[in-house]
């Protein structure tokens, strides 16, 4: 739903980007919500990219943890959010929450049925990126640019963030 892809190609550009320390997984959890659990689960720190309404304007960027998450995201405000929120809140079931960090983009347009974001967000997914690294390189992990030639023999995989 047109900028409801953010996270997606968030992932994609910095798959495609970088590499990162073994303490570092990324991946495109879309719209797997409870199948996430066991990821979640595992992950000391979580960092998530996503769509959020924040009564802003379309593009403004966000950085949530602590309270501000139940406060500003579990108004479900996104498809995504509904079982990612669930399966956080079932993560304390396992007694092992990890440290989560949302960051997000207020969304232009999540109506129209679309692959592709609106210019407006769109601007925003290489700011996002330098977010995520700094958040990564806080927690003690560490990364890499790909150099042309590791971006030709390296075929897109999926991991885990």
């Amino acid at each position: 739903m047109t900028d409801e892809g953010f996270g997606v190609r968030v992932v994609e550009r910095i798959l495609q980007q970088y590499d990162f320390s073994d303490n570092v997984a990324v991946a495109d959890g879309g719209v797997l919500g409870l199948n996430l659990l066991g990821v979640m689960a595992e992950a000391d720190y979580l960092i998530v990219v996503d769509v959020i309404r924040n009564h802003g304007d379309p593009g403004d960027l966000y950085r949530l943890e602590g309270n501000q998450i139940p406060e500003r995201v579990r108004a479900k405000n996104s498809l995504h959010q509904i079982d990612f929120l669930e399966a956080l809140t079932l993560c304390q079931a396992l007694d092992h929450v990890p440290q989560t960090v949302i960051l997000g983009v207020e969304p232009e347009d999540i109506d129209t049925l679309s692959i592709v974001l609106t210019p407006t967000v769109q601007k925003q997914i290489d700011p996002i990126i330098s977010k995520v690294l700094t958040e990564i390189e806080r927690l003690g992990g560490s990364y890499h640019r790909k150099t042309e030639k590791s971006k030709a023999n390296c075929a897109f995989e999926r991991c885990i963030c």
